[in-house]
């Protein structure tokens, strides 16, 4: 079962600040991208609509460390490795490598709940993840995740 992603991307000129760089806030919508892609990868999606109603995956905790800038133009490898799977929620960690260089420039994490709107209250209720999405995810090995942590 899955537990990694990687997805290479060139960064645009719009995510950078006056002083070229990478605005941080672009790491954390550059972490939610590569989460899509790696449900799109499964053949699944972020934002489901079934019968019983929309399920979605709101963020409970997200952080970024900065250890090196990009520049406009850099193409950036961002590495998702699934860190834990819960009954209802699921905690990434990423890492992201200018790929000229391999150079770390980064390293986040994000945990989500997967939950759905309840009808009644149209407030978010967690809910259990589907198991078509539960069987296609696995946590990343202890030691992928312990040599990812340095």
């Amino acid at each position: 079962m899955p537990h990694e992603f990687k997805l290479t991307r060139r960064i645009e000129f719009a995510e950078t600040d006056m002083a070229g760089i990478v605005h941080f806030a672009n790491f954390f919508r550059m972490m939610e991208s590569t989460e899509h892609a790696f449900f799109r990868s499964l053949g699944c999606t972020i934002h489901g609509h079934d019968e019983g109603g929309t399920t979605g995956w709101p963020r409970v905790s997200a952080a970024c460390d900065f250890r090196a800038p990009l520049r406009f133009e850099d193409e950036v490898e961002i590495h998702l490795l699934v860190a834990e799977v819960r009954a209802r929620s699921i905690r990434y960690q990423f890492i992201f490598r200018r790929a000229a260089d391999g150079t770390e420039v980064a390293r986040g994490s994000v945990a989500a709940v997967c939950a759905t709107v309840d009808r009644a209250t149209g407030k978010l209720v967690p809910v259990p993840i589907p198991e078509r999405i539960r069987a296609q995810i696995s946590a990343a090995p202890a030691d992928l995740l312990a040599s990812s942590s340095a």
